[in-house]
Parts: structure tokens; C-alpha cells; sequence
């Protein structure tokens, strides 16, 4: 038979490559161990950052913007987000991801050679418009260079790639911070970058440029797309959406009218994001809509409950602050765990049942520790309940990632992967905001209000997840075998 040219949607990935093979096979593995490297030294920047912060600010003088150091990254990453998913879809995701790369080491040296607090937090700011954009443009690269039937695995390897460093990072930055100073924690990572981003460049080749759907990729659903990506309006949108964010996290110092703040932030932040998602994500249209929508709640839930849980064990039962946070270490294990479980089961369980008992585990977990606040249960049972809620994490996550790319075409990677970055950032940190404003309303009231009152709502969150979780899309087989 003679050779003909594959379909432009195969044109990057390796030819002859067995349906055998795995992520670590010769034909992917520099892409793999890169793309990797790259997930982990953004998990791990973010991590140290959040341990050396504290001494940070203290030789800076800079007590008065250290919260913003934290939020900004996160304001500015939705941004990166948008911008990359629309250029990746118009040129490729070649271009995006090195310029995200490049935008991510220029915030590490601004950070890592600042003298004073606000061209620290300036550097934090351009290191969240990289890290969102480094995101997106990976998903992109993923999705052309491996064939579906290996993202499951391949997903699985990000998430393990982002829980190793919440075993490591605290305590290497640490020690980092002691023995050669703060500054290294940011300069070191600028030296490990460059090689990880020079290990996928193989895989890079031949991947800009986008020709559309074509017959081998699958058709778009009915209203994955609300309109046409790229344009300042979209970046404009992204912005407004930042900036909402971050006008929520501030609006609890606001004595009087920061109830009113916090409602108009939260609609101004919905009103931006809802044109930069698949149209019907907010009302959890069933399909890739509710895939979306789902990662942003489930995220929402989990994270706006983990951050109170070492507070609690501190405040409630008299843990030493090191020992409560390592309680989280469980849930943790039990993330890259369930990740490597369910990438080697592949299509051996189903994407929606994953994503039905892993939203599932994550609000009996959010449950557990509610009720260990209001009845006083022992902490064993709340810590045990993280590593539940860990487990369901890992179950989903990878999932919805690859339903995500399962139900794109081509010239709708990069916007479908934006859309779903955007979800979990935006979901984590309207919950965070929000839990934080509860806590400090039930501050004068007895003392497990605030955490109750903080469970309580991300309990909610995990309700809504658990809802609309049987309305993800049902990938066809012929896309999820597609090799």
C-alpha cells in the first residue's frame, strides 16, 4: 500500500510508534521527562515561595503587600491563560509556550535580585503571566504530540509531578533560604528551567501552525465554543476577571461596605470569565461545559478547605505548626497515588465514572472535617479524611484534563485548555476569598465557628461538584482509542 501523508491533526506526533507504548517509550520520552521538569519546577517555585515568604518580607520591609505577593501570580495567571490558549490556537503552541517560559525566568530574576518588597511582588507578577501561559501552551503540546490513548498516563505523570514537590519543596527552601539566602530560592530554579524546556524541543518541531478540524479529530460539541478565540477584548476580559479576584481578596478590610465589595466582585468575575469558557459552562450545560465547570468547583472545594485544615489542628488541637502541616503529606501520597492508578487503568474505567466518585471523595472528606470541628471529633479522623480527599483529587484531575483535549478539535486546544485553567484558578481563588471572609465574620463568635463556617461552605462547593459531575461529557471510543 502506498505511503500517504497523515492527517494534519497526527502531523507532529512520531510515526510508527507501537500501540503499546508508553509515555516513556524513545519516541516520547525527552517530551515527557521535560514537559515534567517543566510542571515540577512551576509546583515547586510556588511551594518555596510560600515557605521563605515569611523572612522575605521581614528583610524587605514589606509586610503591608505581602499578601498581594500571593495573589498577584494568581491574577496575572489568568491572563497567561488566555493569552496562550488564543495564540496557540492561531500559530501553534511552540511560540506561547517559549515565550511563557521566558516571561516565568524574567519574574524569577526580577524576584530573585529585588532589593525591595514592590519589585518583589513585581516579579511575582510576571512569573504568574509565565506560569499561567506555560499551563496552557503544555496542554497544547500534549495533546498534539501524544495520541489520546496516552493521556491518561501522561496526565497522571503532571499530577505526580505537582505533589512530589509538596513532600520536598517546604523543606529544601528551607534550607536553601538558610544556607545561601532567599534569593537562591528563586535564582536556583531559573538554572533548571532552561534544560527542561530544552528537552522537549525535539517534540517541538513541526508543531506551529493550525489548519482547523479535520477528519481525524473529534467534532466540536454544540456550544464548546462561545466565540472565536483571540483579540484584545478576550485579554481585556482575562483582566477584568484579575482584577475582580483580586478585589475580593481585599474587600475584608474593607469595614463597611465590604459585603457589597465582595458580591460585586464575585459578579464582575463571573460576568469576565463567562465569554473565555465553552458556552454553558456557568449553567452546567451538560457535555464539555460541565467538564469544565467541575474541575473549577472541584478545586474550589478541595483547596478552600485545605488551606483551614493545619490551622485548625494548630488552633483546636494544639499541633505544632510543622507537624500540621505535614498532616497534609497523606493526602497528598494519596493524589499520585490515585493518578497512577487511574492512568493504568486507562479506558478500563470510564471517564465520567472516575469523575462522579472522585468529586464524590473529595466532599465526604470536606464533610469529615466539618463534622470533627462542630462535634469535636478527634483530629485522626478529619487527617484521615484528607487522604480521601487527596484520592479523589487524583481520580478526576487527570480526567477531566483528558476529556478536555478528547472533546477539542484542533483550532480549539488551546481555548478549551485556557478555558479549563482558567476554571481551577478562578474556582480556587473565589473560594479561598471567600472562606476567608467567612473566617473573619464568625472570628467573634465561639472558637470552631470560623472553621465550621469555612467547611461548612466549601462543603456546599463539594455539593455543587458532586452535581453536576454526572453531566460531563461521555467521550466516544473512537477518540479515546485514537492512536
Amino acid at each position: 500500500m502506498p505511503q500517504t501523508d497523515p492527517p494534519p491533526h497526527q502531523e507532529s506526533r512520531p510515526k510508527a510508534v507501537p500501540e503499546s507504548a508508553g509515555i516513556f517509550h524513545r519516541s516520547y520520552l525527552l517530551v515527557t521527562l521535560g514537559a515534567c521538569a517543566l510542571v515540577f519546577l512551576a509546583a515547586f517555585e510556588s511551594l518555596a515561595v510560600t515557605t521563605i515568604m515569611p523572612l522575605v518580607s521581614r528583610e524587605l520591609d514589606g509586610a503591608g503587600l505581602y499578601a498581594l505577593a500571593f495573589a498577584g501570580p494568581l491574577a496575572t495567571g489568568v491572563i497567561g491563560m488566555v493569552a496562550a490558549g488564543s495564540w496557540s490556537d492561531r500559530k501553534g503552541p511552540v511560540a506561547p509556550l517559549l515565550a511563557a517560559v521566558g516571561m516565568f525566568v524574567l519574574g524569577l530574576l526580577i524576584a530573585g535580585t529585588a532589593g525591595t518588597m514592590p519589585v518583589l511582588v513585581s516579579g511575582r507578577l510576571v512569573q504568574g503571566l509565565g506560569g499561567g501561559g506555560l499551563t496552557v501552551a503544555l496542554y497544547v503540546v500534549i495533546a498534539r504530540v501524544y495520541p489520546p490513548v496516552l493521556h491518561p498516563k501522561i496526565f497522571a505523570a503532571f499530577s505526580a509531578a505537582w505533589v512530589i514537590p509538596s513532600l520536598v519543596g517546604p523543606f529544601a527552601a528551607g534550607a536553601v533560604a538558610q544556607l545561601a539566602g532567599w534569593q537562591w530560592v528563586f535564582l536556583g530554579v531559573v538554572g533548571l528551567v532552561v534544560p527542561a524546556l530544552l528537552l522537549t524541543a525535539p517534540a517541538l518541531r513541526g508543531l506551529n501552525g493550525s489548519t482547523g478540524a479535520d477528519g481525524d479529530s473529534p467534532a466540536a460539541e454544540p456550544g464548546s465554543r462561545g466565540r472565536p478565540p483571540g483579540g484584545l477584548a478576550k485579554l481585556a476580559l482575562a483582566a477584568l476577571a484579575a482584577l475582580a479576584v483580586l478585589g475580593l481578596n481585599l474587600s475584608a478590610a474593607v469595614p463597611v461596605a465590604g459585603g457589597v465589595l465582595a458580591a460585586a466582585a464575585v459578579a464582575v468575575a463571573l460576568l469576565a470569565v463567562r465569554p473565555l469558557m465553552p458556552r454553558g459552562t456557568l449553567t452546567a450545560r451538560r457535555g464539555l461545559p460541565s467538564v469544565i465547570l467541575t474541575r473549577g468547583l472541584a478545586s474550589a472545594a478541595f483547596f478552600g478547605a485545605e488551606v483551614y485544615l493545619p490551622y485548625l489542628l494548630v488552633e483546636r488541637y494544639a499541633f505544632a505548626p510543622t507537624f500540621a502541616g505535614l498532616t497534609l503529606t497523606g493526602g497528598a501520597i494519596a493524589w499520585a497515588a490515585a493518578s497512577a492508578i487511574q492512568g493504568r487503568l486507562g479506558t478500563r474505567l470510564e471517564h465520567r465514572r472516575a469523575v462522579r466518585i472522585g468529586s464524590a471523595l473529595v466532599l465526604g472528606a470536606v464533610v469529615l472535617a466539618l463534622v470533627t470541628t462542630v462535634l469535636a471529633w478527634p483530629a485522626a479522623v478529619a487527617i484521615a479524611g484528607w487522604i480521601f480527599a487527596g484520592g479523589g483529587m487524583g481520580l478526576m484531575y487527570p480526567r477531566l484534563s483528558v476529556m478536555t483535549l478528547a472533546l477539542s478539535t484542533k483550532d480549539t486546544e488551546g481555548f478549551n485548555s485556557s478555558a479549563m485553567s482558567i476554571s481551577d484558578s478562578l474556582g480556587g481563588a473565589l473560594a479561598l476569598a471567600g472562606t476567608g471572609i467567612v473566617f473573619a465574620a464568625f472570628a467573634t463568635a465561639a472558637p470552631s465557628a470560623s472553621f465550621a463556617g469555612v467547611f461548612a461552605l466549601t462543603a456546599v462547593i463539594g455539593i455543587a461538584a458532586v452535581a453536576v459531575a454526572p453531566r460531563v461529557a461521555v467521550v466516544p471510543a473512537a477518540v479515546t482509542k485514537r492512536a
